[in-house]
């Protein structure tokens, strides 16, 4: 337990997949009420002091899924998705980059995005719903790329070099992939 007991940096509570990191705080005025908020990358959680761990771990729950549901309702449709990609085209590949179609797909499990430059045609996994504006934007960007650039080789990585937070993004998604990978035992946390 952290020195300041009102104030945990990150809760042990496993979270969903694709959740950011939850710092809990915890609040000797707050009585019976609980709320989240994001955070940037990091999703707080306020709650009442004198609130158990069993209870922390349960509403941290309850409260990562409230703010998920608020999200998906205000998720990108495809033709926010078209014109996000002609934005960034424009921002970053000096417009050469003009798909025909952007659309999200739910038959993505094993990857991001996929383009097929012979049709113009960029899909991007349902699962990036939720995620950070900038890591869509990067796997936005990656597809747009593949319509002047086929493979992974040099030229490719040369045309992401000025998003600057590609690295960031890969590794948010690197987290995800481990994350996802990691044994989900029943039962593993004791009260």
């Amino acid at each position: 337990m952290p020195a300041d007991p009102q104030h945990s940096p990150t809760s042990d509570t496993p979270r969903p997949r694709g959740t950011s990191a939850v710092e809990v705080r915890r609040s000797s005025r707050r009585r019976r009420t609980v709320s989240a908020y994001r955070e940037g990358d990091r999703t707080v959680v306020l709650i009442p002091a004198k609130m158990s761990e069993a209870e922390e771990r349960r509403w941290v729950d309850v409260m990562l899924d409230k703010l998920a549901a608020q999200e998906s309702r205000r998720l990108l449709g495809d033709s926010e998705l078209a014109e996000r990609a002609e934005r960034l085209s424009g921002q970053y590949l000096e417009g050469r980059a003009r798909p025909a179609s952007v659309r999200w797909v739910t038959n993505q499990n094993t990857r991001w995005g996929s383009c097929t430059p012979a049709e113009g045609s960029i899909r991007l996994s349902h699962r990036l719903q939720g995620m950070p504006e900038y890591v869509v934007d990067y796997v936005l960007l990656h597809e747009l790329a593949h319509l002047l650039v086929p493979g992974h080789g040099p030229r490719f990585w040369r045309l992401l070099e000025p998003y600057p937070r590609t690295e960031r993004a890969r590794g948010y998604l690197e987290g995800v992939v481990a994350a996802d990978r990691l044994p989900h035992l029943p039962g593993a946390s004791a009260d």
